[in-house]
Formats: structure tokens, C-alpha cells, sequence
């Protein structure tokens, strides 16, 4: 369903709104917050704090004297940017079909900036991830023509803040879309297609190679890995260009939009996750799409390598030496390390083709950042100690948390092969993600402001918003805020 939610700013609410959410701060005494709720509501305050802590996410509804239904939205102790957006999705999530076509949020208590919080996650809330269900779609009043948000404040300078958190969320959905898309609504020309529509609505270049071109060129190692598919590689370049850019940005996404681990084939148990294997590449597209919306002050390029991993008779196998752009021999220890093949490629293209001050390479890659990492932190590997700290103070900002992993050179010899450059997988049941991300500095042409982020865990997992693992657009609001301060 079309997000056409009209946001308005207001100074008070009045008799004839339906629904008023209150977000309230949970302190040692919130009783303020809460006799205030009682004396604008005619509701008994005693009940207010017996029934109501303000703990992260709680959600409270009482009535008010004139009928009006009014929801207390706890927001616990010191949340960060993505805890004021989980809330208030939600709480949007959760009552979305009981709500009318307008409801007002007090906004008052809460600082000017969280206003895009707010809005970002009420927006998020409507999503549905029903993408392909044919059952009639619940009605959500505020999803309808007059769907309407209203924000009390007092301040007049809010129109920025609820304008990026729109644009943000409208951004993320579309991120959600293709990740939760199954492989056979998903190919790298899908991918190709979205890049060229985004493209040419925010009036950003996008250059598709295909296969022809790919050969022509000798993007050797992602045809490797999508020679088994019926679906071709491609190669996607995306270049947005502010005028008063002085920074340039590159930006990597892998973009597998389906892995079977190829010869080397994956368990069935969880392999319909591997729709999720392009989780690089949204957070690319979603970063490049809202540094146009937003006019950001930069020079960025994305890079997408796209391809399908399967299993065919014409699939590149174990033992294979495969040539690369850069030039150099790859011997194939496991094709199920395929993303890092591609990403190989897509870096080598990078710094051949573009002088970029900063690379940033995204990419669900390893089992071994989930199992160090859990579903909670991406691995963020880099020999800049400056990037390192600004992208952990992205991380910080936006709650899309990094942890930084070692680079150390004593693990080249986990890629040393005997008859190649180099090998694509260590065969050791350990430190996998460090020795990808050894793989990937290879063809980083020794560029000396280089981050590979592992978000293996965090790009596709369990949310409280579907039944199932579900997109959840992660390192969009990460790469906005880097790309924001720099």
C-alpha cells in the first residue's frame, strides 16, 4: 500500500482528535509527565501511575473523558536514535487498524531533532511484509487519502527533521522490499532496474554492464560466479555528484540476489534465507538514492556487482583458477565464498575506473561474523584508525552497531594459495571473516581509507515485525549519517 501519510505541525491538540500519542521518558519520577496526562485528559492520575512505567516500548491506551483514545508510549532510559524508532513502530505496527486517518503525536517533552525519529518510525510501522499474500489487505485508516499525522510543538523548526525521516523510511521500505523478495521475483537485472528507476527520478547517473560488456572488459571473477545461472551478471555504476562536494565516496554493495553456495552447496535447513544475499547492495542503493533526496554535499559512487550463485553444470567449481579485474589469479577453494569473488571485482572496478578519497565495501559475507558477532553488530574491518572512528560514531548515532575486528597481516597466510595470487577461502574453521576481509584488501589496490562491513547478522533477521526473518535495511541510516559529517 502507497505511503501518502500528510505530516502537519500543530501547536495543541484539540477536542475533535481521536487519537493522541504521548511518548513519555521513563525516569525516577515520571509522575509529572504523568499528572499532566491526567489533568489534559480528564483520567484518573493515580490509575496513570500505577498502570504505566515508561519501560522501552510498553504501551499503554486509556480514554479520555470526550472519548478520545490516548496511548502512553514508554520510551525507557536514554534511547538512542533507533530505539526512538523501534517505539514508535510499534506502537504504529501494533495499532495501525485501530487507529483513525489522524492522529496527533505531543511531541513537547522531546528534543527537536527526535522529530525525525518519530516520524521515521510511524512510517515504518505501516509497512507490510505481505509483499505477495492475495487475501484483501486489512484497512488502515491512515494509509487512506486523508491519512494524516499531526505533531504538537511548539517549535517552528521542524520541517527538516519530519521531511529526512520521511524521506528515510520511504528509502528503507523500498530496501525492504527487495530484500524480502524471493529469488524468483529477484535477479540481478531486478536489481539493475531499480538502480536505473531511482536513478532517473533523483536525477543520478546509473550505467549498467552486462554480459557482453563484462566480458569485454574482463570482470572475470563475477562471471565466474554467475556462469551457472540462466541469469546473467551485471554490473551496476551509480554516481551522484553534489556541487559543493569536496569529499569523494565509493561505495561496494555485494549484491547475490540468491546463493546456493554453488558446487559447494549450502544446507537446505535455512538456504530460502539466501534471498537475503543482497543485503550489501540495498544498503548501497538506499545510501546513494537519499544522498540525492537529501542533496547531501558529496561525491559518491556505488558499485554493484549482481549475479545469482546456483548450481549447474556450467557452474565455476572447486579448484578452479578464475583471472579477476584487477589482474590477478584467484584459485576457488569453496564456491560457496562467492560474495567475496564478486566484491573483488567490484572494488578493483572502483579504484580503477574512480579516484575516491574514502572506499566502504557492504556485503552479507560470512557465517563467521554471525557466530562472533550475533545478530546485533556488524564487523567493520579497516587499517584507518580516522574511519574507524567516524563510522563508529555513525554506528553510535544511528544504534546500526559496528564492531571493529583485526586486519593484522599474520592472517595473509590463511589466503596464500600454491598455484594462484591468491585463494578465496581459508578451509579453516575459524577467523573466516577476518581472512575475507584479507581477501578483499588484496584487490583494494593498497588504498589507504578502506572499510569492508560484514553484516552478515544484521541486514536480514528476526524482528517483532514479522512472524519470520524479515529486511531490515541496515546500513542505510549508518552510511547517511557517515556520509552527513563528512
Amino acid at each position: 500500500m502507497k505511503n501518502n501519510i500528510r505530516i502537519n505541525i500543530i501547536s495543541q491538540f484539540n477536542q475533535e482528535d481521536k487519537a493522541i500519542i504521548v511518548p513519555i521518558l521513563q525516569t525516577n519520577e515520571p509522575t509529572d509527565e504523568l499528572e499532566k496526562v491526567a489533568q489534559n485528559f480528564g483520567i484518573d492520575a493515580l490509575l496513570l501511575k500505577q498502570d504505566f512505567k515508561a519501560d522501552f516500548k510498553e504501551i499503554h491506551v486509556v480514554y479520555s473523558a470526550l472519548h478520545q483514545k490516548v496511548i502512553l508510549l514508554g520510551l525507557g532510559k536514554n534511547p538512542n536514535t533507533a530505539d526512538i524508532i523501534r517505539a514508535f513502530r510499534r506502537l504504529i505496527h501494533e495499532q495501525k487498524t485501530k487507529l483513525p486517518n489522524t492522529v496527533c503525536i505531543d511531541a513537547r517533552t522531546l528534543p527537536e531533532a527526535w522529530v525525525e525519529y518519530l516520524v521515521n518510525g510511524c512510517i515504518l510501522g505501516t509497512y507490510d511484509v505481505g509483499l505477495y499474500k492475495t487475501d484483501d489487505k486489512a484497512n488502515i485508516p491512515l494509509l487512506g487519502n486523508e491519512g494524516t499525522l499531526n505533531i504538537i510543538s511548539e517549535s517552528k523548526n521542524l520541517e527538516a527533521f519530519i521531511q529526512k525521516g520521511k524521506a528515510i523510511a520511504e528509502t528503507q521500505m523500498q530496501v525492504f522490499d527487495l530484500m524480502n523478495a524471493p529469488a524468483n521475483k529477484k535477479m540481478p537485472h531486478t536489481l539493475a532496474k531499480w538502480a536505473l528507476a531511482s536513478g532517473e527520478k533523483y536525477n543520478y547517473s546509473v550505467k549498467v554492464l552486462e554480459k557482453q560488456q563484462l566480458n569485454t572488459q574482463k570482470l572475470n571473477a563475477l562471471l565466474a560466479v554467475g556462469q551457472g545461472s540462466e541469469h546473467p551478471p551485471m554490473l551496476i555504476i551509480m554516481e551522484y555528484r553534489s556541487p559543493k562536494a569536496t569529499q569523494t565516496v565509493g561505495l561496494v554493495g555485494k549484491g547475490v540476489t540468491f546463493d546456493t553456495g554453488g558446487i559447494s552447496i549450502k544446507s537446505s535447513t535455512n538456504m530460502h534465507l539466501m534471498k537475503s544475499d543482497m543485503g550489501g547492495a540495498a544498503a548501497v542503493f538506499g545510501a546513494i538514492e537519499l544522498a540525492a533526496k537529501l542533496e547531501l554535499p558529496i561525491h559518491l559512487i556505488g558499485i554493484i556487482p549482481a549475479c545469482e550463485n546456483v548450481v549447474d553444470g556450467k557452474s565455476f567449481k572447486p579448484s578452479d583458477v578464475i583471472n579477476s579485474y584487477s589482474g590477478k589469479t584467484i584459485e576457488v577453494i569453496d564456491t560457496d565464498a562467492e560474495g567475496r569473488l564478486i566484491l573483488a571485482d567490484g572494488l578493483s572496478y572502483l579504484t580503477k575506473n574512480f579516484k575516491v578519497d574514502t572506499i566502504i565495501d557492504l556485503a552479507t559475507l560470512t557465517g563467521s561474523c554471525v557466530a562472533t558477532l550475533g545478530y546485533h553488530a556488524a564487523g567493520m574491518f579497516t587499517s584507518n584508525d580516522e574511519l574507524a572512528d567516524a563510522l563508529n560514531q555513525s554506528a553510535t548515532e544511528t544504534g546500526e552497531r559496528l564492531w571493529r575486528l583485526p586486519l593484522w597481516d599474520v592472517y595473509k597466510e590463511d589466503i596464500t594459495s600454491d598455484i594462484a595470487d591468491v585463494r578465496n577461502y581459508s578451509g579453516k574453521p575459524m577467523a573466516g571473516a577476518i581472512s575475507a576481509a584479507k581477501f578483499l584488501e588484496v584487490f583494494t589496490d593498497n588504498h589507504p581509507k578502506w572499510a569492508h562491513l560484514d553484516i552478515a547478522g544484521t541486514a536480514f533477521g528476526d524482528t517483532e515485525f514479522a512472524p519470520h526473518r524479515t529486511g531490515t535495511a541496515f546500513g542505510v541510516r549508518l552510511l547517511v549519517d557517515f556520509l552527513s559529517k563528512i
